[in-house]
């Protein structure tokens, strides 16, 4: 009794327990302050998400067909290529540069594309011209516009391949991708001409052929897509006659003494090597003298019925082309 009587008189209160702590606190408010900025986080998060995704569906991605080759390339060179063109196991002979992406579908034949495999294709839009207007059918119900680059008078000039570079752009509603590429065009077509005059300072004029055999030729004249070009690059495209709607005029061989001394002539390709070895063993060819006294150069495949891709393809082969022979040596 008197050891419980003795505690219990002489034992303390006992203190809180609970007392508060300085460092818990802040713990506490800090645990609350991260889970509220980490769901302020979150929403935000899923509001761009939203948003993303409804300026998506607002704005996709148009599937575009062209089974034309000047649309197709110009499409790719402004960095919005078509799901599918034609031909393509031949586009590096006709027409080199753009290449083509490798996602690219294969309609088959230019001019007949292969149904079935048209009929399996997401197309929202064709893009082609007068040429294959006959094969619009094949797509149904998809809404086909016509686009073409070609001069519209007697003589080409830059607004030919403007014009339709824009149309382009307003279609796949980018207009601004267009008009960078226009800007672009320009400046690397004036950058081929300067390197072109520094290397070969004393040709001012060429005339342009494409060998179909030996003794038969197309001569590139003034409503083609070499006047253009050229007169961007300050050089003069040399002709012998009005050439048809497609920009050329057919002559043989021997037409080419017509052309004046100081004319360089330069040969687009493909040629095969078959006509190569016919031409160079032709007394007439021989005669004339390209590669020796006169001036004569070879250019990489073109599509000549391109668009403002094929005018940039154009000056660049120019500005790297080999020429041999009169002015040139």
């Amino acid at each position: 009794m008197f050891s419980i009587l003795h505690a219990s008189r002489y034992t303390k209160p006992a203190k809180s327990i609970l007392k508060p702590c300085p460092l818990l606190i802040a713990l506490a408010v800090s645990t609350i302050l991260s889970a509220c900025n980490n769901q302020a986080a979150e929403q935000d998060t899923e509001i761009k998400a939203q948003t993303q995704t409804s300026l998506a569906h607002s704005n996709p991605k148009i599937n575009i067909v062209s089974p034309d080759w000047g649309n197709a390339a110009t499409l790719i060179a402004m960095g919005y290529a078509p799901i599918a063109t034609g031909d393509v196991r031949v586009w590096h002979k006709w027409v080199g540069t753009p290449k083509l992406p490798l996602t690219i579908t294969d309609l088959g034949i230019r001019y007949l594309p292969n149904a079935e495999l048209v009929a399996q294709l997401p197309v929202d839009l064709v893009v082609d011209n007068f040429f294959y207007e006959h094969a619009r059918n094949l797509y149904g119900d998809v809404p086909a516009e016509s686009v073409m680059s070609a001069a519209k008078g007697d003589t080409a000039v830059w607004e030919d391949y403007t014009e339709p570079t824009r149309k382009l752009g307003a279609l796949i509603e980018k207009p601004q991708l267009a008009e960078d590429y226009i800007v672009k065009s320009r400046q690397d077509i004036a950058a081929a001409s300067e390197q072109l005059q520094q290397r070969y300072p004393d040709v001012k004029k060429f005339a342009v052929v494409q060998f179909a055999d030996a003794n038969n030729l197309r001569m590139y004249v003034a409503n083609s897509l070499f006047e253009a070009a050229l007169k961007q690059m300050d050089k003069e495209l040399v002709v012998l006659d009005e050439g048809n709607q497609w920009g050329f005029v057919p002559l043989r061989m021997g037409d080419l003494a017509q052309l004046d001394d100081e004319v360089c002539l330069l040969i687009v390709h493909p040629l095969s090597p078959i006509t190569r070895a016919e031409i160079e063993d032709s007394l007439v060819w021989q005669r004339l003298g390209y590669g020796n006294t006169r001036c004569m150069g070879e250019l990489p495949p073109v599509w000549i019925y391109g668009g403002m891709s094929s005018l940039v393809s154009l000056a660049d082969n120019l500005a790297n082309v080999t020429l041999n022979g009169g002015a040139a040596s």
